[in-house]
């Protein structure tokens, strides 16, 4: 990666949506809905290279990966080492992460070993309401205890969805799963997981703060909403107790860095944080420094 000093902020959380031979890493069925949830109808889903040269002229990196939910949609997922190739491309400014579908069991273990040790993954997306799983499911840990001894991050979705929104039956996703509590037992059982809270997560705002609170490793990230739309809450924890642990993410390319930056500045968070939050987090986090 480029000197880390020279970098205005770091995404920790962007999607790679499409593949090289233009396969999509969900259904247009739900991706339809999310476009129409985030009022995004019609956005383009870039590809690597395209998302790297969109941050690189930001002068920012950016985390991207894709969601492996094999087992319940049935929709065949983006290739993991193609994400990581291509991030390898661009190593300047992309740091690659992986999804790997819980209900892969052993078979998903060893590709986690395996993405890291010869791919250079640097952390795995969990999105339980799309994979249909409870994270605090038995079936799901050796995965975590492959990835905690791997010494990277786990990333889980939490709270609402804008996939599949507005669908008949919301596309059988079922919200229960993305409860922050329900990451706590991960956090608990696995002490030494670094863990990233996705999104202001809604409707478990005190949920999520109480769990980053309480456990040293859980950590929060500020994607999937516009800033100016942020609990109070949440901006008081940002502000104060969690300073240290919640980190910029956009949610690229359905909320674009520029916009999210924009919301950002005019939100009352304190000189000395706003630093943290765009940046120093994230190093600290994912080891950039």
């Amino acid at each position: 990666m480029q000197n880390v000093d020279e970098l205005v902020a770091i995404d920790v959380h962007t999607h790679a949506e499409i593949s090289r031979d233009g396969h999509l890493s969900l259904s247009p069925e739900l991706f339809g809905a999310s476009e129409k949830y985030f009022k995004a109808e019609g956005h383009r889903q870039p590809g690597i290279a395209e998302m790297a040269d969109h941050y690189r002229q930001r002068r920012m990196a950016a985390v991207v990966f894709t969601v492996d939910a094999e087992h319940a949609t049935g929709h065949p997922r983006i290739a993991n080492e193609e994400v990581a190739q291509s991030c390898a491309e661009h190593a300047d400014v992309l740091i690659p992460f992986a999804s790997i579908d819980p209900w892969k069991g052993k078979a998903g273990v060893r590709e986690a070993r395996r993405l890291v040790a010869e791919h250079g993954v640097r952390g795995f997306k969990f999105h339980p309401s799309i994979q249909a799983f409870s994270p605090n499911d038995p079936m799901a840990y050796p995965l975590y205890e492959a990835i905690e001894e791997l010494g990277v991050p786990a990333l889980f979705h939490t709270g609402q969805t804008g996939i599949g929104a507005g669908v008949p039956g919301g596309g059988g996703i079922r919200l229960k799963y993305a409860n922050p509590m329900l990451v706590d037992d991960v956090a608990a059982d696995f002490p030494d997981l670094r863990i990233i809270l996705a999104h202001p997560s809604f409707p478990w705002q005190d949920e999520a703060l109480a769990v980053a609170t309480h456990k040293p490793h859980v950590h929060i990230d500020l994607s999937g909403w516009s800033p100016k739309y942020f609990p109070p809450q949440l901006v008081h924890y940002a502000n104060s107790l969690l300073q240290d642990k919640v980190l910029f993410g956009s949610d690229y390319p359905v909320i674009t860095p520029d916009r999210w930056l924009s919301d950002f500045e005019r939100l009352e968070i304190k000189p000395h944080v706003r630093p943290k939050i765009l940046k120093d987090n994230a190093v600290r986090l994912l080891g950039l420094g």
